[in-house]
């Protein structure tokens, strides 16, 4: 799986999908997270997102595009909302590792 696919894979099954525990094959279990919103490591990332999915069940990320150099990714997209508005915009930085998500990085505007 090339990495684009593997970041296609995991934002389709689990940020569309709500199927937190595909972060299990997606994300490395030290998973490293620079967005002070959530804490470190692969479980606290489906935590926080087991409570987005329960706060927001319409939750969805349309990706616009993607980067990649070497081990790392950029991903442009969107958050929409159910009637297809865009709640904001966001870009997030992977390192992968071993064909996981290793690290994370991310800036969101909101709209």
């Amino acid at each position: 799986m090339t990495n684009k696919e593997l970041i296609y894979n995991f934002y389709r099954e689990f940020f569309n999908g709500h199927r937190i525990e595909c972060a299990d094959k997606y994300v490395k279990e030290d998973y490293i997270q620079h967005n002070p919103g959530v804490a470190q490591g692969r479980e606290a990332l489906k935590k926080a997102f087991a409570d987005k999915f329960i706060s927001d069940p319409q939750f969805h990320l349309e990706i616009v595009r993607m980067i990649e150099e070497d081990n790392m990714i950029a991903v442009y997209l969107k958050n929409v909302d159910a009637g297809g508005k865009t709640v904001c915009r966001v870009v997030d930085t992977y390192r992968v590792e071993d064909g996981k998500l290793a690290e994370h990085w991310d800036i969101i505007q909101m709209c």
